[in-house]
């Protein structure tokens, strides 16, 4: 459909969802209606289609002022003038979509969709929601592997560095998901989603680049090797991580690496622990009217090393909300330095363990007493500590411990909690 007009008569709700995809495909759309939805008197005001303020007249599919159509969509909430419509475009040879009578159409719109650089079109005999159902099942088989791609495509090259979300395998974004079903080789961390692996085509490297705390671990040097070396041979690479790749995962290392040894590079954002863990336990990062600021930072070195760029003095002054990653060993020193830099001693403060998995788990209380609560409940990493006033806002909510972690029940087993 680039660069061919495509007429729709009707404003409503099945216009809101077909012209966004007729523009995404290049057409030039012209709409007929009297009123419009807020979205489509949206991008007509930005002047992505030509928007007519009126009903359907005779001569708007093929008179003299009628641009040459080649696509008719008839989707008023009127039959008698989807008819007149589809009556006009018959008669001027032009396919026409009837969106209340799929019998009465001489064109369907197939249910439509885009994994892996495929698209696909399904037409199940004019029934819209089988042939979703198959668009989705089929898309769906594509972005995990289900359906193996690769066979006859064009060798994707170089490296990939995907954030896998901040542990369930439901996290990772699409695009993600797409480009590690199409994966040579993945480099995978253990706070990754290792479940997305049991996918993957059994001829797939999987190399273990686990930093197990105060245990054994790959060294960065040697996973960047890794990288440069299976890129190199023309293979396609997959660097697979909890997180973010650019939040405290040495993102930038790597992709410093692959560029100095001329390997090509692409970046897909996660959903980070920082923002997750607070959401997963029903903690809202900012809240309007008692945090306007939020500040994540990393404490792999304690608050007074001579490593650490942390401003603690700032963050304790600042009073928003400060989340810290890789902070559980270091509880005390975390809670003494921002008290003894003049952040109240009863400022609330919530761990959450095992964010968004099925263990997850939330321990509250104060900086005087978080340290004692998470050693008492043996919190363990991976946990993402939460400082500061939303933490008594989620609990005055009454949403602490109780929407989200239900629904996150829920979802993970498909059933309700006892």
């Amino acid at each position: 459909m680039r660069g061919r007009d495509v007429l729709v008569v009707g404003g409503g709700r099945v216009a809101q969802r077909r012209v966004p995809v007729l523009l995404e495909a290049g057409a030039r759309v012209t709409l007929v209606a009297p009123a419009v939805s807020a979205a489509l008197e949206d991008l007509a005001a930005a002047g992505h289609l030509t928007w007519l303020r009126r009903v359907y007249a005779p001569g708007d599919v093929a008179g003299p002022e009628a641009p040459a159509y080649w696509l008719v969509h008839a989707a008023t909430d009127d039959p008698a003038a989807n008819a007149a419509v589809a009556e006009e475009a018959e008669g001027a040879r032009v396919w026409c979509v009837r969106a209340d009578d799929r019998h009465a159409s001489s064109a369907w719109t197939p249910a439509s969709g885009t994994a892996n650089g495929i698209t696909v079109g399904v037409v199940a005999s004019g029934d819209p929601r089988r042939s979703a159902g198959l668009r989705d099942a089929i898309t769906e088989g594509l972005t995990d592997g289900t359906l193996d791609a690769r066979r006859g495509r064009e060798r994707l090259r170089g490296v990939a560095l995907v954030g896998g979300g901040p542990g369930d395998p439901g996290l990772i974004t699409v695009r993600g998901q797409q480009l590690l079903s199409q994966a040579d080789v993945v480099v995978v961390d253990r706070l990754a989603p290792t479940s997305l692996l049991d996918r993957l085509p059994a001829d797939v490297e999987i190399v273990d680049a686990s930093k197990i705390p105060y245990g054994r671990s790959m060294t960065q040097e040697d996973i960047n090797e890794v990288l440069v070396d299976r890129a190199a041979r023309g293979l396609f690479v997959v660097r697979l991580k909890g997180g973010d790749s650019f939040l405290f995962g040495r993102g930038g290392e790597e992709a410093a690496a692959c560029a100095a040894a001329g390997v090509p590079v692409i970046a897909v954002p996660g959903v980070t622990s920082a923002l997750a863990a607070p959401a997963s336990a029903g903690i809202p990062a900012t809240h309007r009217g008692v945090a306007q600021d939020l500040h994540i930072v990393s404490a792999h070195v304690p608050p007074g090393d001579s490593r650490s760029t942390v401003d603690w003095a700032g963050l304790a002054a600042a009073g928003g909300t400060v989340i810290v990653l890789m902070g559980v060993e270091r509880i005390e020193a975390i809670t003494q330095a921002l008290v003894s830099h003049g952040r109240s001693a009863d400022t609330p403060v919530a761990v959450v363990q095992e964010a968004t998995l099925p263990g997850q788990r939330t321990v509250t209380g104060t900086l005087a007493t978080i340290a004692a609560a998470v050693r008492s409940a043996h919190v363990r990493p991976p946990a993402v500590v939460i400082i500061g006033e939303v933490v008594k806002t989620a609990r005055d909510l009454d949403i602490l411990h109780t929407g989200t972690q239900f629904e996150h029940h829920r979802l993970a087993t498909g059933r309700d909690p006892q």
